[in-house]
């Protein structure tokens, strides 16, 4: 055995098959998954857009200083959000009011809702993208944060709606860069998938 080569075959032995070497029906199912993920990623842009983007700058200023009050007197009365809260506020058969404990106000059970339903969305797409990542023609470092940095950036996503509800409104805009990390780098991710599966792949698998 030839001890100078063994750093080599270990080497190549880590970074694996690469996309370009993958089969065609690899190919073609990598490429509809990226596909179908971008028109679902675009709907979800289009959705903010509309619901909070949209709202938020095209309100007159009065109504806007109205409901950014509203927000800074609920957050008033909850609280910090590492605090014991007195939750909202209802009334009994006798009429007199009492606070509604913090786990059943509408505000946490909203949040623990998004959270349930988009950790597990956002998540599932970025594991199978990162999967993927595995076999791109990339250094170690480079694969390594094209797979870590959309987790950060769902993390702070989703902190952006504890933040916002229980804090401070202003948190809201923690969802522009929260946003942007994982939207960018599925970005990168899918031109470099494709740009690697179809403009050089091997000459065997075409």
């Amino acid at each position: 055995m030839n001890t100078t080569d063994h750093p080599k075959k270990l080497a190549r032995s880590e970074w694996g098959p690469r996309l370009c070497d993958w089969p065609l029906t690899g190919r073609v199912l990598v490429t509809t998954i990226i596909v179908m993920m971008s028109i679902g990623l675009c709907f979800a842009v289009g959705q903010i857009i509309v619901h909070d983007i949209i709202p938020t700058f095209s309100a007159d200023s009065k109504q806007m200083v109205s409901d950014h009050s509203d927000m800074e007197k609920k957050s008033d009365m909850r609280g910090d959000l590492f605090k014991d809260a007195p939750g909202d506020l209802f009334a009994d058969d006798s009429g007199e009011e009492k606070a509604v404990p913090f786990y059943q106000t509408d505000e946490f059970i909203f949040a623990l809702k998004f959270t349930h339903i988009h950790i597990f969305g956002m998540s599932a797409i970025f594991i199978l993208m990162g999967m993927i990542v595995l076999f791109l023609d990339l250094s170690i470092k480079a694969r390594v944060w094209l797979i870590v940095l959309p987790f950060i950036g769902v993390i702070i996503d989703l902190t952006s709606v504890w933040l916002k509800l229980f804090v401070h409104p202003a948190f809201f805009w923690l969802h522009i860069p929260g946003g942007a990390l994982f939207g960018v780098v599925f970005a990168i991710d899918a031109v470099l998938m494709l740009q690697q599966m179809w403009t050089n792949p091997s000459a065997g698998n075409l």
